[in-house]
């Protein structure tokens, strides 16, 4: 049986229909935000490997930015990345944009008890001194709302990450397959 919680039926009829799978409960506020590209999502948790692009501003370093290719219709998709600070003052991953979509949010997936709780971190994500913070499937990400076109697998989409301290920092997402469960995910 599958159930959601202020969600729309035309959502729930092309998320089951994509992935196959059946999802118990969403919480409240995230199920306004839930959508198709969401459900696509790996949730295993696996961190995206070594590789890809590096990008860098001031003491930040964001490295391996991925997306995967969306199927036709799809109109969300997932942001994937890693920020280091090299610096000695904490920074703060406040947002990000990009001409590709109407907007991206910055989100958060977590499991509880078998529940999948999906919620958008309006306040950003603080990156400490010496510290890494990943964006990755099954923990905090990106998404890419209203996409413009579909995504496909090869391509590049460019977005820019605003720092609070830092500022701007324009990077290109690699666009892998569908299923890629990495940044560095066989290309089929």
């Amino acid at each position: 049986m599958t159930r959601f919680f202020g969600c729309k039926r035309r959502l729930l009829t092309a998320a089951v229909t994509m992935v196959g799978f059946t999802v118990i409960h969403f919480d409240a506020r995230a199920a306004e935000t839930m959508t198709t590209a969401q459900m696509q999502m790996d949730h295993t948790g696996q961190a995206a490997m070594a590789g890809g692009q590096t990008f860098r501003l001031g003491n930040l370093t964001v490295t391996s930015p991925w997306t995967r290719a969306t199927p036709g219709g799809a109109k969300i998709a997932g942001g994937y990345l890693k920020v280091t600070n090299n610096g000695a003052a904490a920074d703060r991953f406040v947002k990000a944009t990009s001409d590709a979509a109407d907007h991206v949010e910055i989100h958060e997936m977590s499991m509880s008890g078998g529940v999948m709780r999906m919620r958008p971190v309006p306040e950003g994500l603080e990156i400490k001194p010496g510290e890494t913070v990943e964006l990755k499937s099954g923990g905090y990400h990106l998404m890419f709302m209203d996409l413009k076109q579909a995504l496909k697998q090869g391509g590049m989409l460019k977005a820019t990450l605003q720092f609070e301290k830092a500022g701007p920092l324009d990077v290109n997402f690699t666009v892998n397959a569908v299923g890629s469960t990495s940044a560095t995910a066989p290309q089929h």
